[in-house]
């Protein structure tokens, strides 16, 4: 692990942080692939394999010092504070744009994706065991694609579970941790409503506003917010160990598995596809607490070849394998500066 890093690099490891956040919230896209591509994917994986019990030894005893460097703490820091401010800066830019240009998003991811694809294939050794395992990966990736959501649920264990299994797309590139949790039927809960409502507490706290403490309503959503962030970081920990063990004992096996998925998971996000919202028996949209038409799931179509906007999500499309590759450039340089 890089335990030295110029002024540089951090600042572009807190932008890699505000990618991996973004791509996070976006259904379809995982994070996990900002980070394969990026070139810090293992780092990520083998910092967060060290939150174990000695960590946790190191903390009760007070060596805060001794803590923070054995979880690689700088790394995991800058990384995090990017995705947490993603959260509340360019997961809401990407909100907004994919409420007025959805095509043009999901033709710049599903490029991103493809460039993704290239990347991770490029001179990789094939054989009977790793094809095998790629098909295995593209079977469950479509698999996934084509799975009709269930309804939302707020009961805590279950959000709890929630929060173990989105986490999977910081995780493992390919699994979108968004699109499991609209699967899961509490996308909106747990990725809008309540990053909204936690939003908006800390701007009335700012403003020294407490009145959210007599709004039963915000307490509910921030509680389901805190049971869900402590499955997050549940599963983030403990899919780093499987993860680190499966890396370093079945890595070919294991990069031909994260081919596949990742091939598969293009169908979700497949940028020619309608969405379909849960409806009353009236025709009426069913709402979220907060007024959102909640997603029932995409119904995809065949481009129009005669059409300019057609032109336009593919010029995206291209706009998105250029990032990758910029990408894959920039962890290139940064290796060798390094070494």
């Amino acid at each position: 692990m890089n335990s030295y890093r110029t002024p540089g690099d951090q600042i572009f490891l807190v932008i890699k942080g505000l990618a991996m956040g973004a791509a996070n919230k976006v259904p379809g896209v995982s994070g996990g692939i900002v980070a394969f591509v990026a070139g810090f994917y293992e780092e990520f994986i083998y910092s967060l394999q060290k939150v174990n019990l000695k960590a946790f030894k190191l903390l009760i005893n007070g060596r805060f010092r001794s803590f923070y460097r054995y979880i690689n703490g700088k790394f995991l820091g800058l990384l995090i504070f990017g995705m947490l401010v993603s959260y509340f800066s360019v997961s809401r830019i990407l909100d907004y744009f994919i409420a007025r240009k959805e095509l043009y998003v999901w033709a710049a991811f599903f490029g991103m994706i493809i460039g993704s694809i290239y990347y991770i294939s490029r001179g990789f050794s094939w054989n009977r065991k790793t094809v095998i395992s790629a098909v295995i990966g593209l079977i469950a990736g479509i698999s996934i694609s084509f799975l009709s959501p269930a309804r939302e649920n707020t009961n805590l264990f279950f959000v709890f579970l929630c929060g173990i299994i989105s986490v999977s797309g910081m995780t493992l590139p390919g699994l979108s941790g968004s699109f499991i949790l609209i699967l899961l039927g509490n996308y909106v809960l747990l990725l809008v409503d309540s990053v909204n409502a936690l939003y908006d507490t800390m701007a009335e706290i700012f403003r020294g506003d407490f009145s959210f403490l007599q709004n039963q309503e915000r307490l509910n959503i921030l509680t389901i917010l805190a049971v869900f962030t402590l499955g997050s970081a549940t599963g983030l920990v403990t899919l780093s160990h499987l993860l680190s063990y499966v890396l370093k004992h079945f890595r070919n096996i294991t990069t031909a598995i994260i081919i596949g998925f990742i091939t598969g998971s293009l169908g979700v996000v497949w940028p020619w596809k309608k969405t379909m919202y849960r409806m009353h028996e009236n025709g009426s949209y069913i709402l979220d607490s907060e007024g959102h038409r909640i997603i029932q799931n995409y119904e995809r179509y065949i481009p129009d070849f005669s059409s300019p906007e057609t032109w336009g999500a593919i010029g995206f499309i291209i706009f998105g394998v250029l990032i990758v590759l910029a990408l894959e450039w920039y962890g290139r340089y940064t290796k060798r500066i390094n070494t």
